[in-house]
């Protein structure tokens, strides 16, 4: 709910990336689930169907603090308000999934900072890592928020699923 305490977070600036913790699992699971009942168009899941998920795979990867696999979240204050997955995959590459920032938060940059986050996170653990993702067309405001933070469309290889969704890769900008 938003609240002028929510209003004076934001204004202040006091908002935190870090990975979510073991005990924060379920948090994570009632953002995931808000996340698909808001916005369906832009995931790949569907709310009804995770409804009926005992328990997420992620939320197990959270508990057990699984090697290569963390979600990101975005903080004001103590309340999650935005959540961010990487999967590495068996190569040097890793993907992004499940970029969400509550409603009332958007528009702030924090999307941005929960992505470039993620981005140090993964090359922190894996030296050289090929992060990709994947945005549904018509998602103007992910899309453009995603090449702001250094991703370009790529053409998907025959081993790549055939969504419809489109494939970017993160080109981080050499320094000359």
């Amino acid at each position: 709910m938003y609240t002028d305490v929510n209003k004076n977070l934001i204004s202040m600036n006091i908002i935190s990336y870090r990975k979510l913790l073991p005990e924060e699992s379920k948090t994570y699971r009632v953002i995931r689930l808000e996340s698909l009942e808001k916005f369906p168009e832009s995931f790949g899941a569907n709310y009804h169907e995770a409804l009926k998920i005992e328990k997420f795979q992620i939320e197990s990867d959270i508990e057990e603090q699984t090697f290569g696999r963390f979600v990101l979240g975005a903080y004001a204050n103590d309340l999650l308000i935005g959540i961010c997955t990487f999967v590495k995959s068996d190569k040097n590459s890793g993907t992004i999934y499940q970029m969400y920032v509550k409603k009332e938060f958007q528009g702030k940059n924090i999307g941005q900072g929960l992505i470039e986050a993620v981005i140090h996170e993964a090359g922190r653990q894996f030296n050289d890592i090929e992060i990709l993702l994947e945005v549904a067309p018509g998602n103007d405001k992910a899309y453009n928020l995603y090449r702001r933070t250094g991703f370009l469309e790529v053409e998907k290889t025959s081993a790549q699923d055939s969504s419809h969704c489109i494939m970017m890769k993160y080109m981080p900008k050499k320094i000359e």
